[in-house]
């Protein structure tokens, strides 16, 4: 959800073999943003238009999740997600064909929940030569053999999402099931009390997913839902913010629930946690931090160090919403640039007295150096 933020700091030092050591506080700090846009007010959102770059912002992405079923009922999850980030607010004029200000990164991973196994590959690219980029009509986003790209426009959205790397892939067709939701004040979410710590975001909760998915030797013909979330911003985190705890849950019922924990440095929630309440007809409703409450239930302490929760009751009194999550195995780890958790999830419990099932992801960072 937020993670581009993150990533941001260690795009100014590509040249180097190493990011310096920090809290993510300090790495999300303001500084550098002069002459970037900033998310100050809410705007006039126009599909297709804006599911393509936004390069006068610093950073943004494209992150689809999803949940799929295979051949003899194996149970898989996956993950791409592609960062653009804009190292400085304008190019000079050159006739370089290799000069760019923007750098692109990708993060693809599989969990095959049978077997408890976890992939994962993170990749690198100059928006230059064709390595990667993105584009509004007809709208796409790559880095080399990676992407996601529309394949038809119109109601419902087509896309195909595509990648591969050694051991493991994916090949995918979305069809969306309901329209973008703006998440916040019309589009606006902000993550910090500071005008401007915020992003203009919105979800495409319900995508239609088939095709395949390969490990190893194997390759399964697939089906399920995918969610797609997308932000982008000039933003930092405030200086006592630590991390986040991010929920995307797709209910049995139709109806679909986006939250977000900030977490501040003394452990507390931070007054900035907020979500959405998608209903079965796709109507949306803007949730506040204490409209939610997350109470963690169980830990996964990670072989490299670093304990994550690793089990959830979630309630939304206002939804009639008691919820009871828990992620499709433990390690669902990544260590790329940045080390983080991100995961499949399964989802019971009730939704006004009345048995729901589910199946999510959730993101955590901020749990391990």
């Amino acid at each position: 959800m937020l993670l581009a933020a993150l990533l941001l700091p260690f795009t100014l030092f590509a040249d180097e073999k190493t990011a310096p050591e920090s809290q993510l506080s300090e790495l999300l700090s303001g500084e550098g943003d002069a002459g970037f846009e900033k998310a100050i007010e809410p705007r006039e959102f126009e599909f297709p238009e804006d599911h393509g770059p936004h390069p006068g912002f610093r950073n943004e992405w494209w992150y689809v999740t999803g949940n799929l079923d295979g051949d003899g009922g194996r149970r898989f999850g996956f993950e791409l997600t592609i960062f653009r980030f804009a190292l400085t607010p304008s190019l000079p004029a050159t006739e370089s064909e290799w000069r760019s200000n923007q750098v692109y990164i990708a993060h693809f991973a599989v969990t095959d929940a049978d077997r408890e196994r976890f992939f994962a590959a993170e990749r690198f690219s100059r928006g230059a030569l064709g390595l990667a980029g993105a584009q509004a009509l007809p709208f796409r986003v790559w880095i080399e053999d990676w992407e996601i790209a529309a394949v038809e426009t119109g109601t419902p959205e087509r896309w195909r999402l595509r990648a591969s790397d050694p051991g493991f892939s994916v090949d995918l067709e979305l069809a969306s099931a309901k329209a973008p939701v703006l998440n916040g004040d019309a589009g606006l979410s902000q993550k910090s009390a500071e005008p401007g710590n915020a992003s203009y975001y919105y979800s495409m909760t319900r995508w239609l997913t088939n095709g395949s998915l390969q490990l190893g030797d194997d390759t399964f013909r697939v089906s399920g839902l995918s969610w797609l979330d997308r932000e982008w911003s000039t933003s930092a985190l405030a200086a006592d913010q630590l991390g986040w705890d991010w929920f995307a849950l797709q209910l049995s019922d139709g109806s679909d629930l986006m939250f977000y924990n900030l977490r501040k440095l003394d452990g507390s929630q931070d007054a900035q946690s907020a979500g959405t309440w998608i209903d079965e007809e796709g109507r949306s409703l803007h949730l506040e931090r204490d409209d939610v409450e997350v109470t963690v239930t169980d830990t996964w302490e990670s072989p490299q160090g670093g304990v994550y929760p690793s089990a959830w009751s979630l309630r939304a009194p206002g939804q009639g919403l008691d919820l009871r999550i828990r992620p499709v195995m433990a390690d669902q780890e990544l260590f790329t640039t940045v080390r983080y958790w991100e995961g499949a999830v399964d989802v019971e419990g009730e939704r006004d007295g009345r048995p729901v099932t589910g199946r999510g992801y959730v993101e955590l960072t901020g749990y391990a150096q």
